[in-house]
């Protein structure tokens, strides 16, 4: 078969590499700053943020992906390695850290399956440097403007900077995320201006937006706010700000699009702002534009939330597919075709 058309050739992306532990908490209120609960722990896999984002671009797409990171020289950091090279990623760049652990996250789940993240602060991820960053020059002196990049959380942020302005150097396209304690931050610092694509939630863009929590705003409220900061600050960025159950919002540079949310039987959303993430990485890379890439961004993000873990690695090209059919959701044109053309039926690339 022909290879179908791709407008990139290669992602380059940093961020957490790490397992997780998920504990299942008793009662739906929100934990209290000295409560004790009990938890249930759960025979389920966690993984941090990098392998959350970049697993559905290796699965869906046939670009070459490499992770830049680093991972303790344990059980957990050999797994995690392992199944990185399983996708067919270039685990060349990921380093073994003797000295450090791997990082470890821990997803706390509501009955509701409304759940978050706490994350360790001293692991092999928090020695990732500006120095591992240049370890992909050659990646992207190879590639140039048909490369894109990814900044993603739980890696420092100095080290992020470094690989956007590496990539920037070479007419990379960068892709990026901040945690909620970070993006004021990065606001203020002006690392967004080294970003191309930006990808918020409702809680991210809160901060941005600064409205007083006291008025209750709504997610088109804080969305309205945060883009009137974030166009008028970087008039260069796109962005992206989900908001769960009220959709998404999209500015694609001109406009603000707003497309609503899939109702799904939800399992665990912990992953799927990470799922929607790498969807909007994985239809960039097909050539569609951002509102297209959005759509099809929602309907990754909500086949995410069926699995127990923060992977859904059920999700190939035809389950994707079957799963558009059954919610009545029509996929941009070309894009299962060009999936098709690219991967085999069990969704791993070739």
């Amino acid at each position: 078969m022909k290879s179908p058309i791709r407008a990139f050739d290669a992602l380059v992306g940093t961020g957490g590499l790490g397992n997780g532990i998920m504990l299942a908490l008793e009662g739906n209120h929100t934990i209290g700053r000295e409560e004790s609960r009990s938890v249930q722990l759960l025979a389920q896999k966690d993984r941090c943020k990098l392998q959350n984002i970049v697993h559905y671009v290796a699965r869906l797409t046939d670009l070459r992906t490499i992770p830049l990171g680093r991972v303790g020289n344990d059980e957990a950091g050999r797994m995690v390695v392992a199944e990185l090279a399983r996708e067919g990623m270039d685990v060349t760049k990921v380093v073994l850290e003797q000295d450090l652990p791997t990082l470890t996250s821990y997803c706390f789940l509501y009955p509701n399956g409304d759940g978050g993240n706490l994350t360790t602060s001293r692991s092999a991820s928090s020695a990732v440097s500006a120095e591992d960053m240049a370890r992909s020059q050659d990646d992207f002196a190879r590639y140039g403007a048909r490369a894109l990049a990814l900044a993603a959380p739980e890696v420092p942020l100095a080290a992020r900077r470094a690989l956007l302005e590496l990539a920037g150097r070479f007419g990379a396209l960068r892709f990026a995320s901040f945690l909620t304690g970070e993006v004021q931050e990065a606001f203020e610092g002006g690392l967004l201006s080294l970003v191309d694509i930006l990808s918020i939630n409702i809680d991210e863009a809160s901060v941005v937006a600064g409205l007083d929590d006291a008025t209750s705003p709504t997610s088109r409220d804080i969305v309205t706010a945060a883009a009137v900061k974030l166009t008028a600050r970087f008039p260069s960025l796109r962005f992206c700000i989900t908001a769960g159950a009220d959709g998404s919002w999209i500015y694609d540079g001109r406009e603000l699009v707003h497309i609503s949310g899939l109702t799904v039987k939800a399992v665990n959303t912990a992953g799927a702002g990470d799922a929607h993430l790498g969807g909007l990485i994985t239809a960039t890379a097909w050539g569609f534009d951002l509102v297209e890439a959005n759509r099809i961004a929602t309907m990754l993000s909500a086949q995410s939330v069926l699995s127990l873990d923060t992977i859904n690695e059920d999700i190939t090209v035809e389950s994707f597919r079957r799963f558009a059919e059954n919610a009545g959701v029509s996929l941009p044109t070309g894009f299962i075709e060009k999936l098709t053309g690219a991967s085999d039926k069990t969704g791993v690339a070739a």
